[in-house]
């Protein structure tokens, strides 16, 4: 990565948070939008990044999988309060290789391999006694075995087009800088607080 790419400044700053914010520096928020054309947006941890993308793994029969499924395209946010700095990424969405994949779910702990095949991420859940018992019933099938990876578990890989870098100025006039990508590289423009 050269100095004068997003992805560079964005490692820089990502290095920075981890100095700096004690719980989660790599959460993000990720936007989405529904079937219905309705905005949706959570909080999950980011797992990898390059010039390729950035890359969360989730349920791919989650809200946020049906939703990048009918329409593959997010907007993630970082916020530090820290050091006061906010980053915004928007862009297309692939799904990370089979081998990306496994590599990842191999390296989680066992306990959040076993959650991974047990939770039906965001349905109804009928009782905590109902999800206690399908760990239960996972631990027991996988026993002593590598747990292998849910065939509906994968990763997303943002690609970014946009990115926005916020810092944080007195009289909240804050400092924006826009990467927007082009054939020929990235362009560079700042914008009003």
């Amino acid at each position: 990565m050269t100095a004068d790419t997003p992805f560079a400044r964005f490692a820089s700053w990502l290095a920075e948070a981890e100095q700096s914010e004690p719980i989660n520096p790599t959460a993000m928020s990720v936007a989405t939008v529904d079937a219905r054309g309705r905005p949706q947006v959570r909080m999950v941890l980011l797992r990898g990044f390059d010039t390729r993308g950035f890359v969360f793994y989730t349920n791919l029969e989650s809200q946020k999988g049906a939703d990048l499924k009918a329409h593959p395209h997010a907007a993630l946010c970082f916020y530090w309060k820290t050091p006061g700095r906010q980053v915004r990424i928007d862009g297309p969405v692939e799904i990370v290789s089979d081998a990306e994949a496994d590599a990842y779910f191999a390296s989680r702990p066992r306990d959040s391999q076993i959650g991974a095949w047990a939770s039906q991420q965001s349905r109804a859940l009928e009782s905590r006694f109902a999800l206690e018992q399908q760990v239960a019933t996972v631990a027991a099938r996988f026993g002593f075995d590598q747990v292998p990876r849910p065939p509906f578990w994968s990763g997303y890989r943002v690609i970014p087009q946009v990115f926005e870098f916020w810092e944080e100025r007195p009289f909240r006039l804050h400092e924006r800088t826009l990467f927007t990508r082009r054939d020929a590289g990235w362009e560079i423009s700042q914008l009003y607080p």
